[in-house]
């Protein structure tokens, strides 16, 4: 017996996420940098949701979901795997909604978001060199405890709570050429995807991720069949998969404009560039949006252009070595 599809969330979703969401997470700022405009010939907006309570934007699903989950979910509690901030949101999300809650990660995790799911009363444990040795073990452990399991991308809450900075960006902003958006798993480019096909067609959504994670990207390139796995060598942890999902993918395959790689040289220079033009604070995945935009630097000239900076959880140590660089 196959098991049904899950559905797509619909505009209708999405504005019931924020609905939900509202009373436990920010609206975060859209502001246009004069840097970035004379930097690329164009009208450049950022939408900080570094700024996003957690320092990410994946928060907004984490509550999104967790909110619509039974009493008896909660009580049983909820197992999830992340590299960082997916584990964050479902560890506030739970602490929340009083329900216990269990974090996978990588060995050698981001220690700043490792103390903050454990602050939030979340059981951490390291399994595995990459995230997708913590991911497999962590839906073991969820069968074998008989608790929640939350996978990081296939799940439509999710998307659709994550879609809530999209629709801010529409709200905020009209006539927009493009966002541009880093993706892991996906659930961001997706609910921008959603969001600007119902409210702004003319917008391009454009996905970007490190050549040394391209795992969504091949999967994306063949347009259909099975995703693909790929290396995994990325220091950008909020893009540090080699599995892609047939959940998010294929959303991606159907309403994802342009999808980008770069290196992991020009997302170490978009942080220094992104902290030089903002003056606000990114790790790696939240300055892939800029390194995308120097990819197509002549495609976006004279255009107006909205770059997503996803989160802000960069270590000290990491900090140093990429301004060393």
């Amino acid at each position: 017996m196959s098991l049904s599809p899950l559905p797509e969330p619909t505009i209708a979703d999405v504005y019931d996420a924020r609905r939900r969401i509202s009373g436990y997470v920010h609206r975060t700022p859209l502001r246009r940098v004069p840097i970035l405009c004379d930097m690329f010939k164009a009208d450049v907006w950022v939408k900080f949701e570094n700024m996003q309570l957690l320092g990410a934007f994946k928060v907004r699903g984490g509550i999104n979901l967790v909110s619509r989950t039974t009493p008896e979910e909660r009580a049983l509690g909820f197992v999830t795997a992340s590299s960082g901030n997916h584990g964050q949101s479902i560890a506030y999300a739970a602490q929340q909604f009083g329900a216990k809650c269990t974090v996978f990660v990588p060995v050698g995790a981001n220690p700043a978001k490792v103390a903050s799911m454990r602050s939030m009363g979340a059981e951490v444990v390291e399994h595995g060199p990459i995230f997708d040795d913590a991911r497999i073990y962590s839906e073991i452990f969820a069968r074998e405890e008989s608790m929640r399991y939350i996978h990081a991308a296939n799940e439509p809450y999710l998307v659709g709570g994550v879609a809530t900075y999209s629709l801010e960006i529409h709200e905020d902003l009209d006539d927009i050429d493009y966002i541009v958006v880093p993706i892991g798993a996906g659930s961001g480019a997706c609910g921008a995807s959603i969001v600007s096909r119902y409210l702004s067609p003319k917008t391009k959504v454009i996905g970007v991720q490190s050549d040394a994670a391209p795992s969504v990207y091949l999967s994306w390139r063949k347009m259909e069949g099975a995703t693909v796995d790929a290396k995994m060598q990325t220091a950008a942890e909020g893009l540090a998969t080699g599995s892609s999902y047939d959940y998010p993918v294929g959303m991606l395959r159907k309403y994802l404009s342009d999808f980008i790689l770069v290196s992991e040289e020009d997302i170490r220079r978009a942080i220094v560039n992104m902290i030089a033009a903002t003056r606000s604070l990114v790790e790696h995945a939240g300055a892939t949006s800029l390194a995308g935009a120097e990819a197509i630097r002549e495609q976006i000239q004279g255009k107006r252009v909205v770059l997503v900076a996803s989160g802000a959880n960069i270590t000290v140590e990491q900090l140093k070595t990429v301004l060393a660089d």
